[in-house]
Formats: structure tokens, sequence, C-alpha cells
């Protein structure tokens, strides 16, 4: 008799998934599309990390993966029905890494005055992406807020993850010897 693991349940057949803690929720709940934009995030990623990219900058990275999945728990928790096992949470030295990491990289990078223009190298445009599903998922997690009890650490989490997938896609056009084109807006 075998005790593999099935990766389908067929519980969702019909449409719903369960929360943590036993809820059952229609897969466009709230809550599922706010810890789905967040493992979209993590996908993105995880896209990032394999570009040909410093090893620095990789492991920061999984850190990072690591905390959205965090995240996503903490979204996917039930607040009716908690769970009785203790949940990971996010905490604020995870927000006073992300800042470190910034301003580590800032010290390096020329400052700047406008926006830039996406793109430049594979790498560079993959943090453009993840920014920019880490401003959609913050969205829906605000969202999400006017309706349910969510952590702020999450919400303050997902501000400052954006900012560092900026600075690091400005990071990695340096790094990469891309050519950063700002904005200029036209009258």
């Amino acid at each position: 008799m075998s005790t593999e693991f099935k990766i389908y349940t067929k519980t969702g057949d019909a449409g719903e998934t369960s929360l943590i803690g036993g809820t059952r929720v229609p897969k466009y709940h709230q809550r599922i599309e706010a810890y789905g934009t967040l493992d979209e995030l993590n996908s993105f990623i995880g896209l990032i990390r394999d570009q040909d990219i410093d090893e620095g900058s990789k492991l920061v990275l999984i850190e990072i993966q690591d905390r959205i999945f965090t995240a996503e728990s903490q979204l996917a928790i039930d607040t009716e029905n908690p769970p009785l096992r203790r949940m990971p949470e996010l905490k604020e030295d995870d927000i006073l890494f992300l800042e470190n990491q910034i301003d580590k990289m800032n010290e390096e990078l020329p400052p700047i005055s406008n926006f830039v223009l996406p793109g430049g190298h594979q790498a560079v445009s993959l943090c453009h992406v993840a920014r920019t599903v880490c401003r959609r998922a913050e969205r829906i997690t605000i969202s999400l807020r006017e309706n349910y009890p969510v952590s702020e650490l999450v919400i303050k989490y997902l501000n400052r993850l954006s900012d560092y997938l900026f600075v690091l896609s400005r990071k990695l056009t340096k790094d990469l010897n891309a050519v950063e084109i700002p904005w200029k807006a036209r009258f």
C-alpha cells in the first residue's frame, strides 16, 4: 500500500477551496485573490533568482520568498475559525531587513530624480514585473482589510517589498551594464 501524497484532492472541483481553519469559500473570495496574487509574485521572484545575477541578491530573494509564504499563510487564515496550530508571522525585523537591503544597494547607485522606463535587460524587466505584481497584491490586501482583519505588517511588508524590487532593478541595471532610461514627460 502506497502512502504517496497526491497533489490532487478533487475538493476544489466545484469552485471552492478551504481557508486555514477549514471554512470553505469560493475560489474568487477576497482572501484567495490576495494570497493567490502573492503566490504569483513569489513565482516572478523565482524567475529573477533564475537570472545570471549575483549570489548575494539570490540569497536575499530566497529570504523574501520565504517571507511571502508567511504573508500568504497569514492571509489564508480564517479569522472566524482560527487554526489550532501556531502559524508563522511577519515581524518588524522582516521590514527592517528590506530597508537595510534597500539602503545598502542605494549607496552604490546614482541619485534618481525621474521615473525610469522598465527594461534594459531581462533581469531588470522581471524586477519591474514583480514590483507591479507586488503593488497589485498590496492593493488587494488593503481592500481585504475593509472586510476582514489583516495584519498591518503584511501591508507594510508589501509596500517595502515593492520599493526593494525597484531598487533591485536599478542595482541589476548597473551590475549588468544595462542602460537606465529616465522617463521625461512631454508637454
